[in-house]
């Protein structure tokens, strides 16, 4: 819609026809109109520019008066166009924004910021803000005759998506000041259009260093002539960068730095062209993957390699068609489980540090591996071994080296080792065979004597089923009730009469037949079946000893395990207060292992059990380490002297320790006794030497406990009679 004014035109004057000065006139009424359609047709040609701009537009006159204006100039600013007509003055029109409330402040204010702009000499520009927060440029353009032409561009949308800009650039500088990782941006000619702060800092470099527009081959040259780079095939990294990123593939490596700091950088393709390179500083990450696979790999305690780590070596190891003999020798600690109970787990636990660098000195060549499986367990591989005899020798080395003494706090430790040792590929040709058979030779070690070695025999294998099917039968013979108890009578030598009863454990299997406690024992204890079996027999011979006469002792075999068992004190008071025999008749036969057990809980259990009443006999005594020290630290009421000795008192030297330990018996005021009395010559030798009681066939076969309970009180009535 063009708003604007139409001149008129004037008339001509009426002429004859055909006369001279009609023809003038006609011709020169013929030019007035051409002229006519011509300025008509320039006015439309005008006009319909004008209406077609995208901008607003209005002309004043030098009265300030609008002489046209386009339909977009009465929409910009929401006019009325029956009011803003040519001719109107430029202050109405001012005023008429402000009355239809599109201007912000009155017309007398727009008017004064308008005006020095207006009558400028040359043309000027500047915003102006609408009550609706649109954003108007408007420019002023002088016109020759006076007057003047303002252009009108709504730019609220632009000034909006320059904010926009403005701000995503501000939010993009901060992430950039802010990232974790430095940032490298290329274009897609290969030069480097942004590079943030972190690169810097990580890179140790300055802005100088790295300016805008360097590509990544200069990039890499300054990190590698400035040292910060491990020097690097700068070519080839370029070329293999550009391969990736042709390929639309990301590129990540990790860049190791002089100051041992390490770098991952990855390379990224932008979808409009270019690539980003981000430089992660992955140092700590790193080398906590390293300890975490070092961990998974090594035992914590000793830092050998591990159970994994060694069949890993040794899996690789026989997979080589090429392999040499080698040996597998298993091992473990004689007595550690001692060290554990009696100077606590952290001792224990340096002194599997210990043994671990004593296996290390005794490896001779780098190849070899030693691990730790578990507990007290460690296994060897040796390599490119001879024959058997230079396992043997290891095997030696690691015995010698482990028997010397352990100084901890101003305190010996000693243990021993036993080792089992299988031989590739005569004893197996793959690992899982080797462990085993390995396993079965340490097995056969440890129940000759332990502190030994021995090698794989096709016959251990048979050995070790046999030995498991003796653990299975013993765990079922209990619940079955295959266990009994025999009765052995104890005689005072003196009076010749009995004082007490000794109480031993026997099974009959249906399968196996009788088995003897010097068979099924010691598996037992190994495998912590002795504790149930211990209580069991405990509360059986309670039981029957409570029918016997009342001032008759009952003793009863304790293993050293059930003395370190938290819960036996317990099961002593049971057993006593189920059968309702007193304390003090009851005997508990220890063996010297336990007395190696110098732990204060060991002491407090014997002192509470011995102040219940309850005496506490050594047993087989002389026939261990029969330290005296253990005689003047633990309570002890009773020894026994073993049978051994009195089978062999005849001969002088054995009658001098037999004669030595009676008299340190009565010396300390501890009762003696001798086991496994058979004649009447022991028997009088005994006395002569002054022991105080006797146990034997002599004295009184095992039985049953209804006949030890009729031969008891046939013994008491005998006595009264006489």
């Amino acid at each position: 819609m063009l708003v604007q004014s139409a001149g008129a035109l004037m008339p001509f004057a009426h002429v004859k026809a055909g006369s001279p000065a009609r023809k003038r006139k006609a011709a020169s009424g013929g030019t007035a109109r051409r002229m006519e359609g011509e300025l008509r047709a320039q006015n439309e040609r005008f006009s319909a520019a004008v209406e077609n701009m995208s901008h607003g537009l209005c002309m004043f006159d030098a009265d300030e008066r609008m002489i046209i204006c386009n339909g977009n100039y009465i929409d910009i600013f929401c006019l009325d166009s029956a009011v803003v007509r040519p001719g109107t003055s430029f202050f109405d029109i001012l005023q008429h924004s402000v009355d239809i409330g599109i201007a912000s402040q009155s017309a007398e204010e727009l008017y004064a910021i308008r005006k020095p702009y207006i009558d400028g000499a040359k043309p000027s520009t500047y915003e102006e803000n609408l009550s609706d927060g649109r954003i108007i440029v408007i420019s002023h353009r002088p016109l020759a005759s006076g007057g003047w032409v303002s252009i009108y561009e709504d730019v609220t949308e632009q000034r909006r998506a320059e904010r926009d800009l403005k701000e995503q650039h501000r939010r993009f500088d901060a992430a950039l000041a802010n990232m974790s990782q430095g940032l490298l941006m290329y274009d897609a000619d290969g030069k480097m259009i942004v590079r943030n702060e972190r690169f810097l800092q990580l890179c140790g470099v300055s802005e100088a260093d790295f300016p805008l527009g360097m590509t990544q081959k200069e990039a890499l040259e300054k990190l590698v002539d400035g040292g910060v780079y491990v020097g690097l095939d700068i070519d080839a990294e370029v070329a293999q960068t550009n391969a990736s990123l042709d390929a639309g593939h990301f590129r990540s490596t990790y860049r190791q730095l002089i100051d041992g700091r390490t770098l991952l950088v990855v390379r990224r393709p932008m979808a409009g062209g270019g690539w980003v390179a981000t430089f992660d500083d992955v140092t700590e990450r790193r080398r906590a993957e390293a300890r975490m696979t070092h961990l998974a790999h090594h035992d914590a305690l000793t830092n050998l390699p591990n159970r994994s780590m060694f069949r890993e070596r040794l899996d690789q190891a026989l997979a080589d068609p090429g392999i040499a003999p080698l040996a597998i020798i298993s091992l473990d600690l004689d007595r550690f489980k001692s060290v554990n109970d009696t100077f606590g787990h952290p001792a224990g636990d340096w002194l599997l540090k210990c043994v671990a660098e004593q296996l290390q000195r005794c490896l001779r060549k780098e190849r070899d591996v030693v691990a730790r499986f578990g507990g007290d367990e460690f296994v060897i591989v040796q390599f490119d071994i001879q024959g058997p005899d230079d396992a043997e020798k290891l095997a030696k080395r690691i015995a010698n080296a482990i028997a010397k003494p352990f100084r901890h706090k101003n305190r010996d430790i000693h243990v021993g080792v036993s080792l089992g040792i299988a031989l590739f590929p005569r004893d197996g040709r793959d690992a899982e065979t080797l462990l085993k058979n390995a396993d079965m030779a340490l097995y056969r070690a440890k129940s000759e004597g332990r502190n030994l070695f021995r090698f794989f025999e096709p016959s251990m294998d048979e050995m070790l089923r046999a030995r498991r099917a003796l653990e299975v039968d013993i765990e079922l013979a209990l619940p079955r009730r295959e266990f009994d108890l025999d009765y052995q009578p104890i005689m005072n030598i003196a009076s010749g009469e009995i004082v007490g009863v000794e109480a031993l454990m026997r099974w009959q299997s249906p399968t196996r037949g009788a088995v003897t406690p010097d068979t099924f024992i010691p598996v037992a204890e190994e495998t912590g079946l002795i504790l149930p079996l211990g209580e069991w027999a405990l509360r059986k011979a309670c039981a029957a000893a409570a029918t016997w006469p009342p001032d008759m002792r009952i003793a009863v075999n304790v293993s050293a395990m059930q003395i370190r068992n938290d819960g036996f004190a317990r099961s002593v008071i049971s057993a006593l207060a189920f059968s309702g025999v007193p304390a003090q008749r009851l005997e508990l036969e220890i063996t010297e292992t336990v007395l190696m057990d110098e732990s204060d809980r060991v002491l407090r259990m014997l002192n509470q059990l011995r102040g219940l009443g309850i005496h506490i006999a050594l047993d087989d005594f002389g026939i261990g380490y029969s330290s005296l020290g253990y005689l003047r630290r633990f309570p002890v009421d009773k020894i026994k002297i073993d049978r051994s000795f009195i089978r062999d008192i005849g001969n002088r030297d054995t009658a001098a320790i037999v004669r030595a330990v009676i008299g340190l018996g009565a010396q300390l005021g501890i009762t003696v006794t001798a086991e496994g009395v058979e004649t009447e010559a022991q028997l009088d030798l005994l006395r002569r030497e002054g022991c105080v009681e006797a146990q034997g066939y002599l004295i009184g076969i095992p039985v049953k406990a209804g006949q030890i309970r009729r031969q008891l009180v046939a013994g008491v009535a005998r006595s009264q009679t006489g």
